[in-house]
């Protein structure tokens, strides 16, 4: 069920119990949840998947709800209502979407997982998120104009995504290491159109709610 999104403000920033540490995805309440996003906003771009492989292919073109500069969504209420194939994130949904972003936290949790510095709920500043190069913000264009098959024009590599490049994040078990920076491009850059783009089908994005 969508769910009103929660003004990061309301959120304690020095909650001692770090909630994403003891509790599962499906044991959140509606504010933890929300609280969860890191607002990359990467979830919210259209995506390509490969009709043989599977393998998803970034672009960087965005919903047309997407607020480009704040990197939430312009109508986060009614979003479904409004774009056809915005996806709900749910717990159940969550550990069976490959595309999800390697440093999602959604992703992380779900693979008992810390989060990493840049997190609003670790550094307390909504303002990480973009300062580390990680949200899609300066980054994207709008999809009003741009047809589906011209998406592949707009095929990116996105900081973190190359897994052997990324210092993944601590697992919770031993207790996490909240003092490690992974070192994270932070610069947008072109990737080379595959072989077989031709052959691949837009993907859509997703926009967050809760379970």
């Amino acid at each position: 069920m969508p769910m009103t999104e929660i003004p990061m403000t309301e959120i304690p920033m020095t909650d001692t119990r770090h909630f994403w540490k003891h509790k599962a995805l499906e044991e959140m309440s509606p504010e933890e949840w929300e609280a969860l996003c890191d607002g990359c906003a990467r979830c919210c771009l259209n995506k390509l998947e490969d009709w043989d492989t599977g393998e998803i292919y970034w672009t960087a073109v965005a919903c047309r709800l997407l607020d480009h500069d704040t990197c939430r969504c312009r109508a986060y209420a009614d979003r479904q209502d409004m774009v056809s194939d915005c996806l709900v994130l749910t717990p159940a949904n969550i550990r069976h979407l490959s595309w999800l972003p390697r440093t999602c936290a959604y992703r992380l949790v779900a693979e008992e997982r810390d989060l990493y510095w840049w997190h609003p709920l670790v550094s307390g500043d909504r303002q990480t998120v973009h300062a580390a190069g990680i949200s899609v913000r300066g980054r994207i264009v709008a999809e009003d104009g741009i047809a589906p098959e011209a998406y592949e024009d707009y095929l990116v590599d996105w900081p973190g995504e190359d897994a052997h490049a990324l210092d993944v994040a601590p697992r919770l078990v031993g207790g996490p290491d909240l003092e490690s920076k992974p070192e994270l491009d932070g610069v947008l850059s072109s990737k080379d159109t595959p072989n077989s783009i031709s052959d691949a089908k837009p993907r859509g994005r997703s926009n967050l709610a809760g379970g």
